[in-house]
Order: C-alpha cells, then structure tokens, then sequence
C-alpha cells in the first residue's frame, strides 16, 4: 500500500528527532561522577528539630554552615551561610517502621538572594551525642567511598536507633530509618557533615554575591 504524503512527511520527521531524542538520554553515571569531582565537605548545624511525625513532606528546615566553604564553581559560602532544605520523600524506597527523608536546596546569600545547591549528608552527629571536642574539629573530608566511584553512605547506627542512608544520584541529601522505633528525630543543633556543590543554575559569579562584594 502506497503511503501518502502526509504520512511520509511524518514518518521522516520522527527519524530526524530520533538523535535528539537519544542525546537526552544521556548516561546519568557519567552526571553524578562530574558532581562528585565537584563536591566538598561542610559541615551544618540544625537550627530547629526535625521530627518525622510532625514534619509533612514539603515542610521547609534551615541549617547553618559551621565553617566557610569553597564551592568548585568558584563561589565561597561564608561561615554562618545558611542552607535551605525541605523534608522528602524517600526515592531510595529504603525499609524501615519510621523514615526522615531530607533535601537541601539553596543557600541563602548575604545579599538576599539564594543560590541552588546539591547536597549529600555522609556522616550525622545529633546533639545529644556531641561532645566539647568533637565541635571544635575541623570539617570532615569526604568519604573515601567518593574516590572510589561509589558516593554512597549506609552508616549504622548514627543515632539510637537509626540509620542513615545516602547515595549522590539519589534526589534528596539522605534519609534517615529506624527499623527498631516507630518514629526518627533530628534534635536542634545536630551536625551534619555534606558533600556540597553548587546546583544546577549556578554561576560562577556567585561568590561575590555570596561573600557581599559586588565589585563596584
């Protein structure tokens, strides 16, 4: 059966979108291993309670950066920064009785603007665990698991109870489960060590606007 034009026209117009079409699906491994040549590690401090029965999904939390950071697109956060975050869904489908699933955002900027950023929580100390030491430590470098090609965090027993899981091609920072108690809490004042990079729509100009010059 002969195909008439339209139909001609149609058929050729989806073999030309076709090379598009594979060139967006780009190998979403090579992504997360150029954001892990990116990362660096901080170090926050939360600056409220998270807690996994009252915090719905969607609800904002705020942490402060403990010491100044140097993205690698340049930007520096200053220490005191502070990072933006919402409580998640788990997209690591992770079993557990209780979960906490949490993703930073942005960084709120000195000159009002926020900036995205991606995070990845890899080491968790909660309030009531800390110690007089460990708050004067300097910022953790980040797992070696990060060298290795695996930036992922299944740490046992972060707090009682609780585990903490997190992977770099994960959307959210991390996600905290209990298998043992029917509900997880992060106290005001826990420190969370992260791999941080700038998010995607960042520029490399950031750094003025993070630090308050504006070269004028």
């Amino acid at each position: 059966m002969l195909l008439k034009t339209p139909q001609i026209l149609a058929i050729a117009a989806t073999l030309t979108l076709l090379p598009i079409a594979l060139v967006a699906q780009a190998d979403p491994t090579q992504a997360s291993d150029t954001t892990a040549a990116q990362m660096v590690p901080a170090r926050v401090e939360l600056l409220s309670t998270i807690d996994a029965k009252k915090s719905q999904t969607g609800a904002e939390f705020k942490a402060r950066l403990t010491d100044k950071v140097h993205l690698g697109n340049g930007a520096e956060l200053p220490a005191g920064t502070i990072l933006i975050g919402t409580v998640a869904a788990d997209d690591m489908n992770i079993q557990g009785n209780s979960k906490l699933a949490l993703r930073f955002t942005s960084a709120q900027l000195k000159n009002g603007t926020t900036m995205p950023i991606k995070a990845t929580i890899f080491s968790v100390e909660t309030a009531a665990n800390q110690s007089s030491a460990s708050a004067n430590e300097d910022v953790m470098s980040l797992p070696p698991s990060w060298k290795t090609g695996t930036p992922a965090v299944d740490q046992i027993g972060v707090a009682k109870g609780v585990d903490l899981h997190s992977k770099l091609s994960s959307q959210n920072s991390g996600v905290f489960v209990s298998t043992r108690q029917d509900n997880v809490k992060l106290g005001k004042g826990s420190d969370l060590s992260l791999a941080l990079a700038a998010g995607q729509g960042s520029q490399q100009d950031s750094s003025a606007a993070a630090t308050g010059h504006t070269g004028s």
